[in-house]
């Protein structure tokens, strides 16, 4: 029992001081983290000073030694003569020349030298370090007002920073002087305000646009339920009538809400990656589109090659139906839509092309802007979020897009994704090519 509650205790007494410890060496963490200045200012006038006094002592170290250097000891002694400079009774000697008699005299002489050197030395080393203080005491005065001189454009980049919000993000730093790295800093401050400034007036756009287009829809539907409430004369024909349009009206409110939340999701960039085939995708979306061309009295012309890829399929897929109907969506009575894949340049791409109206060269760019429509007509089912959604999800693919509207009418638009370091399957996409196909260019 006794051994037991030794041990015990051992233990008790072990777990307490493993406990202390982290508990020391935390507190000692803290204890320095509060020492440390916090200001950059101070910072840098203690390193100022610091480097100062150990560049002061290095040097005053060196002086000493190379004084307080030993020298050979001579001895000069004269014997007879008139002690003219040119009498020849003067003799030199070194310390092993130096007579018997002559050097009890010499050890006395050289004594009383090395006691006066030694006291020339401890007055040079005071007077070293009095100079030292004072020097050190003007360099850190200097220092804190250099760092002060030198941080002063930072803290005008932060005061800027901090007044600029939402309200007047359109301005800017603007920091005149030299190429220094402040000056590199600002200018980046100023790029990220700009590129800030783009992307709050793009949202607020798409906001807006994104309100008008579910109003209009939401305006259209309860005109619909008010006139068969007040109606009084309404039939089952006129009920029917409206539920069809109300219907209508609800499905493309879904297509909408789908759409801004592909917008939204290939924004945020791609969760996972997979080695997929463009031509297979590719060939998927043409086979669901083969009824709406024959609606629409389109010819299809596909030219599908196999063409390996990392990407997210649904996204890809929706990339390219969203091309597609978009080539069959603005066309116009009897045209054409030419769809083909292949390997480019070292880029599996994917390019659409189709008949349709004249669109200028200049506005090309801004149909891949959200809620942007040929002619805006909002009454033919699209809410001009295609081609938005194409460009988002080829931005998470890191892939290229390029897009010139035909001299004849119509639009060429062309994605190129990275290429997959594998081999693609060598089979071929000929016969489906030819089932699609109904008519050349």
């Amino acid at each position: 029992m006794r051994l037991r509650s030794a041990a015990r205790t051992a233990r008790s007494r072990t777990n307490r001081i493993h406990g202390a410890l982290p508990r020391a060496v935390a507190s000692r963490a803290g204890l320095v983290s509060r020492l440390v200045p916090r200001r950059v200012r101070m910072r840098l006038t203690l390193l100022y000073g610091l480097l100062f006094v150990i560049s002061g002592a290095v040097l005053l170290t060196i002086t000493y030694l190379l004084v307080n250097r030993p020298t050979s000891t001579v001895l000069v002694s004269r014997r007879g003569g008139s002690g003219s400079p040119g009498d020849a009774g003067i003799h030199m000697y070194t310390r092993d020349e130096v007579p018997g008699a002559v050097d009890r005299f010499a050890h006395a002489q050289q004594q009383q030298a090395m006691r006066q050197h030694t006291a020339e030395m401890q007055h040079l080393l005071t007077q070293s370090g009095i100079a030292l203080a004072i020097m050190s005491v003007i360099a850190i005065g200097l220092g804190w007002l250099v760092a002060g001189r030198v941080l002063r454009p930072l803290r005008t980049i932060t005061t800027t920073v901090q007044r600029i919000s939402a309200h007047n993000v359109h301005e800017r730093l603007a920091v005149e002087g030299p190429g220094d790295e402040l000056k590199d800093l600002a200018d980046t401050v100023d790029g990220l305000l700009g590129r800030l400034e783009t992307a709050l007036d793009s949202h607020k756009r798409f906001v807006a646009n994104a309100a008008h287009e579910l109003r209009t829809p939401l305006t259209v539907e309860h005109a619909l339920l008010e006139e068969s409430l007040i109606d009084r004369d309404a039939t089952v024909d006129s009920f029917r009538a409206n539920f069809e349009r109300l219907l209508t009206l609800s499905e493309q409110q879904a297509r909408l809400l789908e759409s801004l939340l592909t917008l939204s999701g290939s924004e945020r960039g791609l969760d996972r990656r997979e080695p997929l085939d463009l031509a297979e995708l590719t060939g998927n979306v043409l086979v669901g589109a083969r009824k709406e061309a024959d609606r629409r009295n389109l010819r299809v012309e596909a030219h599908i090659h196999p063409a390996g890829l990392w990407g997210d399929d649904a996204l890809i897929e929706r990339l390219v139906a969203n091309l597609v109907d978009n080539a069959m969506g603005y066309n116009v009575p009897d045209g054409w839509v030419t769809v083909v894949t292949g390997v480019k340049d070292g880029l599996a791409f994917v390019r659409v092309s189709n008949t349709g109206p004249r669109i200028p060269p200049a506005g090309v760019s801004r149909l891949f802007e959200p809620f942007q429509r040929i002619g805006r007509k909002a009454d033919n089912g699209h809410h001009g979020l295609g081609l938005s959604i194409v460009r988002s999800i080829a931005a998470a693919h890191d892939a290229t897009l390029n897009a010139h509207a035909r001299p004849q009418g119509g639009l060429v638009v062309e994605v190129g994704f990275p290429l997959r370091t594998t081999a693609p399957a060598t089979e071929t996409y000929d016969d489906m090519a030819r089932a699609l196909s109904t008519a050349p260019e």
